[in-house]
């Protein structure tokens, strides 16, 4: 890009800036950054807890003390996860459960990009030369009252982000599912059991490379568990995934 361009392309951005002040992703009101800052209000900002440097190795869980290599949490010391390493950007209450509610569930397709972002942060030091970037698939019945898979909106940021290849249609959900709200973890790992599959073509072309697997929010890591666990059957690997919100006792 020529420097004439990167000016115009400047003035533009500022321009549009004046019109169109950036605004807070979660409750709209005007912010003094934009472009790839927080997108937060001085209102939101205190409920949106970011997951820092320490951290559970495994699933992202937020850990008192300083960073470590190989730090896990307690639920991931009593139920080893499959995969090999996991990121979580925020942790999920307050305004990022309003956030992860409005993209799922409010037509709010728009906050993908820069919550992708945030995930993307998150998962730098995972990210690995050659990996794949997939999220967990919906069932075509969710995806047609849905219009959309927000995981895939996620992904699709995050490689973007990172310069990696997307493959949304890697994984299919090829049995539709009841939600895991109100679930003990058996009954969640149970109720995704056999859901998902591997398209065999896509992965005959991928065998051997990394995966980042990326979801909205992870509770128990079940369906996690379950796309890991049919991406390694399938010859990909290792996997890590990357949330951006990890459901935490007491948040």
């Amino acid at each position: 890009m020529g420097l004439e361009h990167r000016l115009l392309s400047g003035a533009v951005k500022a321009g549009l800036a004046l019109i169109y002040p950036p605004q807070c992703l979660s409750c709209g009101e005007t912010v003094a950054q934009g472009g790839g800052a927080v997108h937060l209000c001085p209102a939101c900002w205190p409920d949106a807890v970011f997951v820092g440097a320490t951290c559970c190795d495994a699933c992202g869980t937020p850990l008192p003390g300083d960073p470590a290599p190989d730090l896990q949490c307690d639920d991931c010391l009593r139920l080893p996860r499959p995969w090999d390493r996991g990121r979580a950007a925020l942790v999920y209450g307050g305004t990022a459960r309003k956030l992860v509610l409005a993209l799922k569930h409010a037509d709010r397709p728009d906050l993908a990009p820069a919550l992708g972002v945030w995930l993307a942060r998150a998962a730098a030091d995972m990210v690995a030369p050659g990996m794949v970037v997939v999220p967990v698939p919906l069932h075509l019945r969710r995806m047609l009252r849905r219009k959309y898979n927000q995981a895939e909106l996620l992904a699709a940021a995050v490689a973007k982000h990172h310069g990696l290849d997307h493959q949304p249609r890697l994984l299919r959900r090829i049995r539709h599912t009841e939600g895991q709200d109100h679930r003990s973890v058996m009954d969640r790992h149970a109720n995704v059991a056999g859901a998902l599959a591997v398209d065999p073509a896509r992965a005959a072309r991928l065998r051997g490379r990394p995966v980042l697997l990326i979801d909205d929010v992870m509770a128990s890591g079940a369906t996690l568990a379950e796309a890991t666990e049919r991406l390694s059957e399938a010859g990909l690997g290792p996997i890590s995934v990357a949330v951006l919100a990890r459901a935490v006792k007491d948040a």
